[in-house]
């Protein structure tokens, strides 16, 4: 997959690595939410998992992530279980864009580059590809939700991670911006990166993978 609509020189080459899940099984309490589940992901692919409110879409990012752990199965990384290998391989965007109402774009996402090693000069040329670099300098509480949402996919950016798990990326966001993100994962999938995307909303993508995670209960 190829896109020559963006291009971030000051972005380090990724380190492509494929994900496993196989025989996974996940539970809330006393309720299971996903049963025998198996998915590859390889570099360059995406995946988009929809399904009602209830069925474990965000408990399976969250279990990638290594933030649980599954009833069953096993989740792999390369060669490694996520709590190895997510400090380098995993990039995480959760329903909050994790923005102090008083700090700028500016301040978060150098702390968020220093934070990772990654170079700052990134920072201008990803807003940018947001259509954000005029807020760069406006605190994050006068910030609309889908510009907050912009925010926090260009961190997820300059993390600079192979494998991208966004929960509800889209959720805020208005048809100019679905179609920014679209052309983020595209560039991230152009670089040997994959995404694995829990949306309620259609989302464009050229060639993702569908699945109805209600149908592994």
């Amino acid at each position: 997959m190829q896109t020559e609509t963006l291009n971030f020189p000051d972005m380090p080459a990724l380190r492509p690595e494929t994900l496993r899940i196989s025989g996974l099984s996940l539970a809330r309490g006393e309720v299971m939410l996903v049963r025998d589940f198996d998915l590859e992901l390889a570099p360059g692919e995406a995946v988009l998992m929809s399904g009602p409110n209830g069925t474990g879409k965000t408990t399976l990012l969250r279990a990638i992530a290594g933030f649980i752990r599954p009833e069953a199965g096993t989740i792999d990384i390369g060669s490694h279980a996520p709590a190895v290998a997510a400090a380098e391989a995993l990039a995480w965007l959760g329903h909050a864009d994790g923005l102090k109402p008083g700090e700028t774009p500016r301040q978060a996402l150098r702390f968020w580059a220093d934070m990772v090693g990654q170079s700052r000069k990134a920072i201008l040329p990803v807003m940018r590809a947001m259509a954000i670099e005029n807020l760069i300098d406006r605190p994050a509480g006068r910030l609309s939700r889908g510009q907050q949402r912009r925010t926090a996919l260009v961190r997820v950016a300059l993390m600079n991670r192979p494998i991208w798990l966004l929960d509800e990326p889209a959720g805020p966001l208005d048809g100019g911006g679905r179609a920014r993100l679209a052309e983020l994962v595209a560039w991230h999938r152009s670089r040997g990166g994959s995404v694995i995307a829990a949306t309620h909303q259609t989302l464009d993508w050229p060639d993702a993978k569908r699945i109805d995670l209600g149908a592994h209960r």
